[in-house]
């Protein structure tokens, strides 16, 4: 990811040849990862499983590293978070990054990322942080058009059933996600954010947004203003 010092605006680069040929596991050097950083960034992790596997250009093989990263995440997240020595859970939290990854480059973000980039671009947010705030935000935001996905998430985690209707399944993944973030003290807002940036930001996110990436729903400019509006702390 680059960032436009004269506008403020954040890009991402792609191309083939930074694709890497290993990957290389080691949770030893995790273990000195604030409590806070080892939260946020394992959301972001999830964010990516999540977003790769609602999206509409997923193959079988993006879904089921989306669904391997969270079922990792859901299992070792909290106790990375709790006990920084840890190893097994930063190990999996490790792979859990990984299975996310090799989903998301295949099958693109989505919104949340497209605000994330937004916020991080022009006031440096740090991107996990942002992204685990909006996260339960935006996938109450899609509604009926991402409910199917999230209860097969749902089921996947643990915290459904193939007799529960899709849309109460749904609920339960996004309230889940709201638990966690809770649990790592994680705010529900996010500071610094001006109501008069507000339109700017819109308009960048939805520039990132639109055509590329395969949402369950397509949001237009005042969707993202409301949402960065919802998430910003009242006192900005």
């Amino acid at each position: 990811m680059i960032v436009d010092s004269e506008t403020r605006e954040k890009y991402a680069v792609n191309d083939p040849a930074l694709i890497p040929h290993y990957v290389l596991f080691k949770p030893e050097l995790t273990m000195g990862l604030p409590p806070s950083l080892t939260a946020t960034t394992g959301m972001d992790a999830l964010c990516h499983a999540v977003e790769a596997y609602i999206g509409k250009s997923n193959t079988a093989e993006t879904r089921r590293n989306a669904i391997r990263a969270a079922q990792l995440i859901f299992d070792n997240i909290y106790a990375a978070y709790t006990d920084g020595r840890d190893l097994q859970a930063r190990a999996n939290m490790q792979k859990a990054a990984y299975f996310a990854g090799v989903a998301f480059t295949r099958a693109y973000v989505g919104n949340i990322h497209a605000l994330s980039h937004a916020l991080s671009g022009k006031y440096g947010t740090p991107h996990g942080l942002a992204n685990a705030v909006l996260l339960p935000r935006v996938l109450r935001v899609y509604g009926k058009a991402a409910h199917k996905p999230l209860w097969e998430l749902a089921c996947a985690v643990g915290l459904a059933d193939e007799f529960m209707a899709k849309s109460v399944g749904a609920a339960m993944f996004i309230d889940a996600i709201n638990e966690l973030n809770a649990k790592m003290n994680i705010p529900g807002t996010l500071d610094g954010i001006l109501t008069d940036d507000i339109p700017m930001l819109a308009k960048h996110a939805l520039r990132e947004a639109n055509p590329v990436y395969p949402v369950p729903e397509i949001f237009d400019e005042g969707d993202m203003g409301v949402l960065l509006m919802n998430v910003r702390s009242e006192s900005k």
